[in-house]
């Protein structure tokens, strides 16, 4: 009687261990792309604070890039083609919650909340980030085939000069800005070639912002955590 107490013991504890135990619930078709990259770096902005916002975002969980199967089939290709090159991606967001969208939706009404203004958006008034295509209420990342990144050098870890950072709201941002040096024209070049190659289409007003065509969620807008 005692040895069945004991082991009835051991059994409830590991129940309760195992249901303690977090999972992540990815739609069918998603999958984590550092499992398919290994060696992709991702710097998931909106799991921290340095973002336009000055906050974590809504759904942002934990720094895993997740990305429709497609999308990330494609992005391993890219990563190859470049590590010839010796470069490797960076790798700033990926699949969005429909959550996270509504957090910038709301933030983006508080005209009186600009903390980040002098660093992201110096140039352009609040209230016209949605007119001026920098924010939407729907974004293509929450379906999932939509990626924002850069291109680092393989042996330092140091971002190429690509002319401006990650989610910068301004004309220095659009891909084929003009006034931007030549070193930095030929950086961008780099990441929208080898990005096309793969069949993904740049977003002319941010260079890091790429789809890729043909995704399979055209319609879909997901709301699934990033854990």
């Amino acid at each position: 009687m005692r040895k069945n107490k004991g082991l009835l013991l051991v059994l409830i504890v590991l129940g309760f261990a195992f249901a303690k135990t977090p999972t992540s619930q990815l739609a069918e078709g998603f999958v984590y792309a550092q499992d398919e990259i290994p060696d992709l770096d991702v710097q998931l902005r909106y799991f921290t604070d340095n973002n336009f916002v000055g906050m974590p975002i809504e759904g942002y969980k934990s720094n895993r890039l997740i990305l429709t199967k497609e999308a990330a089939e494609g992005l391993k290709k890219v990563q190859e083609d470049l590590r010839s090159q010796n470069l490797c991606l960076q790798v700033y967001d990926g699949y969005r919650p429909q959550r996270a969208v509504d957090h910038f939706v709301r933030w983006a009404k508080d005209l009186g909340d600009t903390i980040n203004k002098h660093k992201f958006y110096p140039e352009v008034e609040k209230q016209f980030l949605f007119s001026d295509g920098y924010i939407a209420s729907k974004s293509g990342h929450s379906r999932g085939s939509t990626i924002d990144l850069g291109i680092i050098d393989a042996n330092t870890g140091e971002p190429l000069d690509m002319g401006g950072f990650f989610d910068f709201f301004g004309e220095k941002s659009w891909t084929d800005n003009p006034d931007i040096t030549e070193i930095q024209k030929q950086n961008r070049a780099i990441l929208r070639s080898a990005m096309e190659k793969h069949n993904f289409r740049n977003y002319e007003k941010e260079w890091w912002h790429y789809t890729l065509r043909w995704e399979p969620f055209p319609d879909t807008y997901f709301d699934f955590l990033v854990e």
